[in-house]
């Protein structure tokens, strides 16, 4: 197992017992064979594990001597407060769970995701230093590959594919590319400098996904949940900007401030006569133009 694998082990049975000992945690460790081969967590080891944790990630495992001497974070917000290492953690704990129980891989089951990370260790790369690639891009309608230039900003992860935000060299102006549709990926000898004050949340901030541009402004959005879907919306937020304005029992109404586009449509569509969008009134019409024409699909029927 790497280390980095052991690393998050700890840090994810710490969090879960909010205090525990050592001696529980050695227990814990070596009840689990796949990943102790039944062999004890020592107090040396334990020591390395905690330094090195600190070290890479900045998380902080302190002792309670009151009680017992019990182990915990003692800084949550480095982890809580920073998106991307949590779920950095998040998936690591998930990955040990399921190695833990992978006798069980014919009961757990995971969508197949378009296999993109070949890609992700050359745009690392090539984002430490700055560099310009060039990029063997398909889109799905097309039948053939193109090659251009690209300065790679940042990366994003959704709906289980990988993207990067990009300056297109040749056409002077911001794309997104995914990942999955690359064929060929290659780091040039040529440097480029970020926008001053360039900020990959800032970025998407105002958007869903993907899709921005577009010429879609943001703006105050409300749609009304109903019935089983307003707790499932309210634990599952559409947007970062989501909040619940009045809960009226049977139905909910929710403000969102971000641009309409077409992902964004794509996922209210998607939840059915579950969600109504209440204002504003070209998002209400531009959402009846797609139910008339799913209604004709179907209407002969």
């Amino acid at each position: 197992m790497q280390q980095i694998q052991k690393y998050t082990w700890l840090i994810d049975t710490i969090r879960r017992a909010g205090k525990i000992s050592l001696e529980e945690i050695s227990d814990r460790w070596e009840r689990n064979k796949d990943l102790s081969d039944y062999k004890p967590l020592s107090r040396a080891t334990f020591n390395r594990w905690k330094e090195a944790i600190f070290s890479q990630f900045g998380i902080i495992i302190s002792c309670q001597r009151a009680g017992g001497y019990l182990y915990y974070i003692e800084n949550p917000e480095a982890i809580e407060e920073d998106g991307l290492r949590k779920w950095m953690l998040d998936s690591f704990a998930v990955s040990n769970l399921v190695y833990e129980n992978y006798s069980l891989k014919n009961r757990i089951l995971v969508p197949r995701i378009p296999s993109a990370h070949r890609h992700l260790d050359t745009l690392f790369e090539a984002m430490r230093e700055n560099r310009v690639v060039t990029i063997a891009y398909r889109r799905f309608n097309d039948s053939q590959s193109r090659k251009f230039l690209v300065e790679p900003y940042c990366v994003k992860l959704f709906e289980n594919r990988w993207y990067v935000l990009a300056r297109n060299v040749q056409h002077d102006n911001i794309r997104i590319y995914g990942l999955d549709r690359i064929i060929d990926l290659e780091i040039t000898g040529d440097t480029f400098k970020l926008p001053d004050g360039f900020s990959a949340s800032d970025c998407f901030s105002n958007y869903y996904g993907i899709i921005i541009g577009e010429n879609a402004k943001a703006e105050r959005i409300v749609v009304r949940a109903f019935g089983d879907h307003i707790p499932y919306m309210a634990s599952l937020p559409l947007h970062h900007s989501q909040k619940l304005l009045k809960d009226h029992g049977g139905h909910a109404d929710f403000e969102l401030f971000l641009a309409p586009t077409f992902d964004f449509i794509m996922k209210l569509l998607s939840a059915g006569g579950m969600i109504e969008v209440v204002s504003p009134a070209s998002l209400r019409r531009t959402m009846k133009r797609w139910v008339a024409d799913m209604y004709d699909l179907y209407k002969d029927e």
